[in-house]
């Protein structure tokens, strides 16, 4: 064989060996997110059934503000709706974006009852009340830390869907970006006031 022959197939060769470890980084960087969305899903699911045993215990202590509690549980079946789907693909931006606005919707939601429930001392001195809200301040941490591992991950996979030479690959083999899980409204980002 000539020279250039072997020059063009150690060419080749290099250039599919190259192919070949970054399509295979970008499938373990896009597993990594849908794992990291993952986490979230579980913290989410727990935070979902903490909502409903807290509306229920509240309900003998604030009979006049059935119009709040409605609300509160229907946020949480939309955000839960929304998870869902999100949770289906999470690569899906669309599905990523709705779960954003739905989880924004419901801590605007969730905030207000909190401040309503202030104003009942009977239900701020209830053994229940306070564990569930001791167990949902927990989860809401671990929502946060859950997240932010999510959004890290989807952070590393665009960067990757992005930059050359891999975005050739991204390209060619419908590698798409990710949705971070954000929360748009400022004040909603401050986390949910659950003490009594």
């Amino acid at each position: 064989m000539s020279e250039k022959l072997i020059i063009v197939l150690l060419l080749v060769g290099g250039v599919l060996v190259w192919a070949v470890l970054a399509y295979n980084q970008l499938v373990a960087l896009r597993n990594r997110f849908q794992n990291a969305f993952a986490q979230i899903d579980v913290q989410l699911k727990r935070r979902y059934e903490l909502i409903p045993n807290l509306v229920e215990s509240a309900k003998a202590y604030m009979a006049h503000e059935r119009g709040a509690l409605q609300e509160v549980i229907a946020a949480r079946n939309s955000a839960d709706a929304a998870r869902q789907s999100a949770s289906a693909r999470p690569e899906n931006v669309q599905a990523v974006r709705a779960l954003s606005q739905a989880e924004s919707a419901m801590g605007a939601t969730l905030g207000r009852f909190m401040a309503l429930a202030e104003a009942y001392p009977d239900l701020k001195a209830n053994q229940t009340i306070g564990d569930l809200m001791e167990e949902l301040a927990s989860t809401e941490n671990r929502v946060g830390f859950a997240r932010q591992a999510f959004n890290d991950a989807v952070m590393f996979y665009n960067t990757a869907c992005q930059s050359f030479p891999s975005n050739l690959i991204a390209k060619r083999y419908a590698f798409g970006p990710a949705e971070l899980l954000q929360i748009d409204n400022p004040e909603e980002r401050k986390a949910v006031r659950v003490a009594f």
